[in-house]
């Protein structure tokens, strides 16, 4: 009998057992991963030695992490929505007589593979794509469908193609307040 085949509770007890199964198994094959990390590996794409998580981070289903030569770093205390990318490599497409994938490893630059930092008290949208060398400070908010293609200041609201502030989500005195009562409260 196929899952889907099962009455609606049933099934998504199933599908919640599996995916908690499955985070237990693929957990120690991260760089690090801290406490309650929550991510869902039966439908996700990770290169997961390359990649560190802190505690307390949520990365929904579909996320697709790749990162070959260089490493990803996920700050604690971060959300990101479903169907995200993380890239942290590139092609190199810069010499006559040479394909795209004509390139190996001893032969690529070092810009072509640039580690990707996502800060603490990170919001990462659904559908959003982030490349090659970016670090999304601290408090950073990232709307749906996003192409982050390089780095804005802490606690900046972004959105569109490619990504822009589009706002802050606090006054600087806010900020100041935020980062104080988050210290205390460690």
């Amino acid at each position: 009998m196929r899952i889907t085949a099962l009455p609606g509770k049933i099934c998504r007890e199933l599908a919640h057992a599996c995916e908690a199964v499955g985070r237990l198994l693929m957990r120690p094959l991260f760089a690090a991963c801290g406490s309650n990390a929550v991510f869902f590996p039966a439908s996700s794409r990770f290169s997961y030695k390359r990649i560190s998580l802190g505690d307390n981070v949520y990365i929904g289903p579909g996320a697709f992490m790749l990162a070959h030569l260089s490493r990803i770093r996920i700050g604690s205390n971060t959300a990101i929505g479903p169907n995200v990318s993380v890239i942290g490599g590139d092609h190199r497409f810069d010499q006559v007589g040479r394909t795209i994938n004509g390139f190996p490893r001893p032969d690529k630059l070092p810009e072509n593979d640039l580690d990707v930092e996502i800060g603490e008290d990170v919001w990462i949208g659904c559908n959003v794509t982030v490349l090659k060398g970016v670090v999304i400070a601290r408090g950073t908010v990232v709307a749906a469908g996003a192409v982050v293609t390089k780095s804005f200041p802490p606690y900046s609201i972004l959105g569109g193609v490619p990504a822009r502030v589009i706002g802050r989500r606090f006054s600087d005195e806010q900020i100041a307040e935020h980062e104080r009562i988050l210290s205390e409260s460690k």
